[in-house]
C-alpha cells in the first residue's frame, strides 16, 4: 500500500513536449509510472514517444483515465495550468514549477480550496496541488509523479518522508535506502512561500498507511509549516515522527535557498521550529545521517 499514489495511477504532463517535461516523461516511464498523455496547447494531435498529445487537460481526460496531472510550465503561466487541472476534474495536481509569482498561486491555492471543498460535498474525490517548486512524489517500487532519482526509489520501505527541499529529499531517500529501511511514498511539498499542501496535510495520511511505521519530516527555516506539524503530531499521532531542519544557521533576514526559506522577526526562527518539535516528542536530527540513527531507535521503542 501508498499513500497517493501507486501502481495504477494514470497520469498526464502538462508541457510534456518542453525538455524538461520529454526529459522527465522518459524517466517516469522508465519507473514504471503509467503516463497515459501528455498537453500542451496548439500541439494537439501530435505524438510524443508513442503517447499522444491534446491542447487541453479537458481533452485528455476525455480520452483517457486521468488519477494525476504534473505540470512543467513556465512560472508565468504555471499558475493557470494548475487552474485548468482542477476545472476538468483532475483529484491530484503537480506543480513542479520554480518561482511562481506569489500572488498567482495565492489565488490558485484558493480556488483549488474551493473545488476541493465542492468536490468532497457532492461526493467526490477532491482535488489536492502539491507544489509548486517541489520535486513531486512517489510511491517506491510502484510509480513517481516528480523528477526524484529513479534508483534510489526502486523498492519499497517502510518509512514515510516529506520534505520541503528537493536536493534534501534525494539525500534522505539514500541514507534510508543505505540503511536498509526504504520509503514508502516521499512527498516533496515544496518550498515557495505559498504552496498547496503542507507537512500537516500529509501527516494524517502516513498515519493511517499500514504499510508506513514511522515518518520524516525535513524542514527548513522560514514560515511556520513546522510548527504547525509539530502540533499536529503532539495531538493527533501515534506513529513515531524524526524531524530534521536545513538552515539552522541562517542569519535573521536572510533568504536560504528558497523563497519560503527567510526570517523575518521571530517567526519561522530555528529556535521556534525545534521547541515546537521539542514539545511534541519529536526528536531533531542535527545532521542528516543522524536521521537514521534517529529513525532506528523510535522503530525500536
Amino acid at each position: 500500500m501508498s499513500i497517493l499514489v501507486n501502481k495504477d495511477t494514470h497520469v498526464i504532463v502538462v508541457g510534456m513536449t518542453g525538455r524538461e517535461g520529454a526529459n522527465h516523461t522518459k524517466a517516469m516511464r522508465e519507473f514504471g509510472t503509467q503516463v497515459v498523455a501528455g498537453v500542451t496547447p496548439g500541439k494537439g494531435g501530435q505524438t510524443h514517444e508513442g503517447l499522444p498529445i491534446y491542447n487541453s487537460v479537458a481533452e485528455a481526460k476525455a480520452n483517457h483515465p486521468v488519477d494525476a496531472s504534473i505540470i512543467f510550465v513556465p512560472p508565468a503561466g504555471a499558475a493557470d495550468a494548475v487552474l485548468e487541472s482542477a476545472h476538468a476534474g483532475v483529484p491530484l495536481v503537480i506543480l513542479i514549477t520554480e518561482g511562481v509569482p506569489t500572488v498567482d498561486m495565492m489565488k490558485a491555492v484558493q480556488e483549488v480550496n474551493r473545488l476541493n471543498q465542492e468536490s468532497l460535498s457532492q461526493g467526490g474525490k477532491g482535488v489536492r496541488l502539491i507544489g509548486g517548486n517541489c520535486p513531486g512524489l512517489i510511491s517506491s517500487g510502484e510509480c513517481k509523479i516528480g523528477i526524484m532519482p529513479n534508483s534510489i526509489y526502486a523498492e519499497k520501505g517502510r518509512i514515510g518522508l516529506i520534505s520541503r527541499s528537493g536536493t534534501l529529499t534525494y539525500e534522505a531517500g539514500k541514507l534510508l535506502q543505505l540503511a536498509g529501511l526504504g520509503t514508502s511514498t516521499t512527498v516533496g511539498i515544496g518550498g515557495d512561500p505559498v504552496i498547496g499542501t503542507t507537512f500537516a496535510d500529509v501527516l494524517p495520511l502516513f498515519e493511517a498507511d499500514p504499510d508506513t511505521d514511522a515518518i520524516v519530516v525535513i524542514g527548513e527555516i522560514g514560515g511556520a509549516d513546522e510548527e504547525a506539524a509539530a502540533e499536529y503530531i503532539k495531538n493527533n499521532m501515534k506513529k513515531p515522527v524524526v524531524a530534521f531542519i536545513s538552515g539552522r544557521s541562517a542569519p535573521a533576514g536572510k533568504r536560504m535557498g528558497h523563497a519560503g526559506a527567510i526570517i523575518m522577526g521571530n517567526i519561522g526562527t530555528p529556535e521556534s521550529k525545534l521547541a515546537a518539535f521539542k514539545d511534541a516528542n519529536v526528536p531533531v536530527a542535527d545532521t542528516m545521517p543522524e536521521i537514521i540513527e534517529l529513525v532506528k531507535k523510535v522503530l525500536n521503542k
